[in-house]
């Protein structure tokens, strides 16, 4: 087999470029504060985009203020999960504690369309507060397109 300029231009391009993927969150229920900041800095310093096609509760809704919101989209399967931070449970014997530094770093990152929901729908307490796939939503987030 004879490779050809053309080919070998070709392949050069191809090895060259970027390459680019995408974030599906599909069943996200949250995790470490920290693991998440720096999973999501790393997805914005590759600009990369974000599809959220299910569930992103707790520390997953981070994305929504380290990502640029307009690499993020919503498909009809999309929620959003908020609630205030809690400590490790394994630093306060199993019992949920909640931490108003870490809530408080929570809502730093959101943007304002986020802050102004969870404000008028009574803050961030202990329960879980969802958004669904519609208006609400995508007054926060963009529905994805529908190629995704």
């Amino acid at each position: 087999m004879r490779i050809t300029p053309l080919a070998l231009l070709l392949l050069s391009l191809l090895a060259a470029a970027p390459a680019r993927a995408d974030l599906h969150i599909t069943g996200d229920h949250g995790g470490y504060v920290e693991e998440y900041k720096a999973r999501y800095q790393r997805i914005r310093d590759r600009h990369e985009r974000v599809i959220i096609d299910g569930i992103c509760n707790s520390a997953c809704t981070l994305v929504l203020g380290i990502v640029p919101i307009n690499r993020i989209c919503v498909t009809p399967r999309a929620s959003l999960g908020f609630h205030q931070a809690y400590y490790d449970k394994a630093f306060t014997f199993g019992i949920k504690v909640t931490s108003a530094e870490g809530t408080s770093d929570l809502m730093s990152f959101y943007p304002d369309t986020v802050k102004d929901w969870i404000r008028r729908n009574g803050g961030l307490t202990t329960e879980m507060k969802k958004i669904k796939n519609g208006e609400e939503l995508w007054k926060i987030v963009d529905p994805c397109p529908e190629d995704f």
